[in-house]
């Protein structure tokens, strides 16, 4: 398993240095992506989401505003702060995701679609059974709880 997460994690290194964006950045925008229309969340939601601290929240906002793909501002009741995906911060992680979902594909195809299905359930089965001995609520590196 060890082996194959590394393999797996280098190939997706690779196929998002090549697309132009970083992880931490990805998952921002996938997170805002996820959010629905208009693709908005406050840096606090943000910072819930995506299990980093504030300050790498505040980091990676920086970074993805310089580069046209979110605007921030303040809200003048509240004074949250408020994030929202560009059109071409959109456009880049609905291209990345369709990337990276593809080159899985690949990297799969060389079992048959029996066998895959065979070995999701495997991998559902384990990562259910290692969560309930862990206690763990089934948060995920990207922000999304829980199972399909």
């Amino acid at each position: 398993m060890w082996q194959l997460a590394k393999l797996f994690g280098d190939d997706r290194r690779r196929v998002l240095s090549d697309a132009g964006v970083d992880s931490a950045t990805l998952d921002l925008l996938s997170v805002l992506r996820r959010s629905s229309s208009p693709y908005r969340r406050t840096t606090r939601e943000l910072t819930e989401l995506t299990l980093v601290t504030a300050g790498a929240i505040s980091q990676r906002v920086a970074r993805a505003e310089r580069e046209g793909l979110v605007v921030r501002w303040t809200d003048p009741v509240d004074r949250s702060v408020w994030v929202e995906l560009t059109r071409a911060g959109h456009a880049l992680v609905e291209r990345t995701v369709d990337l990276v979902l593809s080159r899985e594909a690949e990297l799969l195809d060389g079992i048959e679609s029996g066998r895959r299905e065979q070995l999701a359930e495997l991998l559902r089965d384990l990562l259910r059974d290692v969560q309930t001995r862990q206690g763990d609520q089934g948060i995920s590196h990207v922000g999304e709880t829980g199972l399909p």
